[in-house]
């Protein structure tokens, strides 16, 4: 679901090779004043401001109107430092990250493989880039919603290809099946798997409802029954800014979907996703204006 804000950004295209070659010039500070000009041109013009102010209604219920739409405005400022990353660990710098219990992966690295479920909470895209980094012997696949207009989508797949990530693209209408068998032969051979868990990319995709900010949410389905059919353990995985150019990576501990009869499996499922949910909100609170989803996700 493409959001009025993301197919607005001036970021991309010829404009944002623009803004690239006078920074290379000028340094980053031009880069960083010209993009939060934008952002709050976008906050205030773009229709998507209202579902962010109704969003930070819900998670601080005990503010006012005022507080939650200055939130927004932090929300909007805080989404061009992903755009500012990505020119810096291109054009300038290696960019810095500590990661917390990568262990954890290291036992299915190469071996039985494992999901990485990602969210519009952090950098998801740094993240790929720099777990590739982290572990060059790292097979790393990762699907992607196409989008209609997709010149910002384009500069980041560039930027993930050059690091070595396999990407799938699915389409609005349906992706092929044999992306699904792609995925699994991922898992199979060891690889790492990343799906977004909190995007319902199509109206006819299998979700699941889950409790969130005292509300519901829709979750995808398909990362709980890659880890069925596979019987790979899930990863949350978050990917949060902690300065400039500079990240903290945190993992979950694994959650493996268990085989059995129908009804258990549906239970075990429900479970895995609500826990999911759970974490998510649990670090929402922690990095709020790291949230980049702009379309309703609370119903």
């Amino acid at each position: 679901m493409e959001t009025d804000f993301l197919k607005g950004q001036a970021v991309r295209g010829s404009l944002y090779q623009a803004l690239v070659t006078v920074t290379k010039i000028c340094g980053s500070w031009f880069f960083v004043v010209v993009s939060r000009i934008i952002a709050a041109g976008f906050f205030v013009f773009s229709k998507n401001v209202p579902e962010s102010r109704r969003f930070y209604a819900l998670l601080y219920p005990q503010k006012g109107a005022l507080y939650h739409l200055w939130c927004t405005f932090r929300q909007y400022q805080s989404f061009t430092t992903i755009h500012l990353d990505r020119f810096l660990s291109i054009h300038q710098r290696e960019t810095a990250f500590t990661s917390h219990d990568w262990q954890k992966l290291e036992s299915v690295v190469n071996l039985k493989g494992a999901i990485l479920l990602m969210s519009h909470l952090g950098n998801w895209e740094m993240a790929a880039h720099l777990l590739k980094k982290q572990e060059s012997r790292l097979k790393l696949l990762l699907y992607m919603g196409v989008k209609d207009k997709e010149d910002l989508e384009r500069l980041q797949k560039e930027h993930l290809h050059q690091s070595g990530v396999t990407i799938i693209g699915v389409e609005k209408d349906g992706g092929s099946p044999f992306d699904a068998l792609e995925g699994i032969r991922f898992l199979q051979d060891g690889g790492l798997v990343s799906m977004t868990g909190d995007i319902v990319w199509r109206s006819d995709q299998r979700k699941r409802k889950v409790n969130f900010l005292g509300g519901e949410a829709f979750v995808p389905e398909a990362p709980y029954i890659f880890a069925l059919v596979s019987g790979a353990p899930i990863f949350v995985f978050f990917p949060f800014r902690t300065g400039e150019n500079s990240y903290e990576f945190i993992l979950s501990d694994p959650i493996y979907i268990k085989r059995g009869d129908k009804s258990e499996r549906d239970a075990v499922i429900q479970a895995a996703a609500q826990q999911y949910a759970d974490l998510l909100e649990e670090k929402l609170r922690e990095h709020p204006f790291e949230w980049y989803h702009y379309d309703r996700f609370v119903q």
